[in-house]
């Protein structure tokens, strides 16, 4: 008996050449589904081959999600290879920390290109079919930082995973008649190559670094790459086929807690 809840399913994944983009291919492609890895960087390729490897159906598009042009072409090839897009996971972003009153203008335009933009024209890109087919599982990655809690340094940050938010909802909502799902997930404290790059830019080992994040979770540790993705097979798959417009936060309870002083 074939278990795989997402065989025969077709999925792009973008920011998926690492962290939590990758843990998300993973896990569709373990799970029976065709991955579209979309990535800026050449790395994108090296992580489509991983899976490939593994016996799983991967191909990996250079793309700029801020770049409408780039994405209509590589949905369009994944249409003509494989005929339809069954799953969006909206993964990529960018995170640069930094004082409102110090972020330049060219620094809050890249995130609101990436973070907001991105989304908007991948999902501009594979909405037409998903109404077309009757069927399809919008899955963003917003994050707890925006919609649920603050930090500073991370003003435009926060703001852009909020339009994020306010997309998933208004946009699940003019879907929901063409039996198409959007939800978001809310991601806290993941271990991911981006985490661990601040342990050194904060003067810290990666070990002091890992026990002070862990420290502060109820569940004594951060999360894992593939913990999302277990998540995201949830949402793509037909078990949440009545759940939409809903935001699932993945933290370990940390937002839940009175921090200490």
């Amino acid at each position: 008996m074939d278990t795989q809840r997402l065989k025969g399913r077709v999925s792009i994944v973008t920011g998926a050449a690492a962290g939590i983009g990758e843990g998300i291919a993973r896990a569709l492609a373990r799970e029976g589904a065709t991955v579209a890895l979309f990535g800026r960087h050449d790395t994108v390729r090296k992580t489509a081959k991983g899976i490939s490897d593994l016996g799983r159906k991967a191909i990996a598009f250079k793309v700029d999600v801020a770049n409408a042009a780039e994405v209509n072409l590589a949905v369009q090839q994944v249409l003509k290879q494989f005929g339809r897009v069954d799953i969006l996971v909206n993964n990529a972003g960018v995170y640069p920390e930094m004082l409102f009153v110090e972020m330049p203008d060219d620094v809050r335009d890249s995130v609101i290109d990436i973070n907001i933009k991105g989304v908007w024209n991948c999902t501009k890109a594979v909405i037409q079919g998903m109404i077309k087919q009757k069927y399809g599982k919008i899955i963003n990655i917003s994050s707890v930082t925006g919609p649920m809690v603050a930090a500073k340094r991370e003003t435009i940050y926060s703001a852009s995973k909020g339009a994020v938010s306010g997309f998933t909802r208004a946009l699940a909502l003019e879907v929901a008649e063409h039996s198409i799902n959007v939800n978001a997930i809310c991601p806290g404290y993941i271990d991911t190559p981006g985490m661990r790059e601040s342990a050194s830019e904060m003067g810290m080992s990666l070990d002091e670094y890992l026990k002070e994040f862990s420290d502060s979770i109820p569940f004594g540790r951060m999360g894992s790459i593939d913990e999302v993705g277990d998540l995201a097979v949830f949402l793509a798959s037909e078990e949440s086929k009545y759940i939409t417009g809903t935001e699932i936060v993945i933290d370990g309870g940390n937002i839940i807690q009175e921090q200490k002083r």
